[in-house]
């Protein structure tokens, strides 16, 4: 017997999840090479700055769970790539907000539409029931990711 088989059911749905959530996050970022040679720092603050729109480096700093000079460096590559842009917060002018560019938002949206028509390949791949099971798990799996 090994030791995944004598592991608590939580430990192996653990492993289980992390095997699996990795391999699939992993193949997805390997599409984003596609990108202008984008780093995956780089696109995933872009993706946030579409989601949320025009924000404080310590916003960004937040939501991507990094520090301030981490997100103000990923800006300043950015911003030499035309891709986002700072202008001064119109309630502290010590503070700037960065916001995407045109140029920037786009390449996110076909980055996004991409790997979502990969992701429907994969999807209809499988069996009515294993697509119910995921459509379900999909919720959970944000709650656990945004924990």
């Amino acid at each position: 017997m090994s030791t995944v088989d004598r592991a608590p059911a939580s430990t192996r749905l653990a492993q289980d999840l992390r095997r699996s959530v990795m391999r699939l996050g992993r193949r997805l970022r390997q599409m984003h090479e596609e990108n202008l040679g984008l780093t995956a720092n780089q696109l995933s603050l872009l993706g946030v700055l579409v989601k949320l729109g025009p924000s404080t480096v310590g916003d960004l700093a937040e939501v991507e769970k990094v520090q301030p000079p981490a997100i103000t460096r990923t800006v300043k590559a950015l911003e030499s790539l035309g891709l986002a842009e700072r202008t001064a917060d119109p309630e502290d002018g010590r503070r700037s907000v960065v916001a995407t560019t045109e140029r920037g938002r786009g390449i996110v949206l076909a980055d996004r539409r991409r790997r979502d028509r990969w992701l429907v390949k994969r999807l209809a791949e499988l069996s009515p029931e294993e697509r119910r099971v995921l459509a379900e798990a999909a919720p959970v799996l944000l709650k656990l990711a945004d924990a």
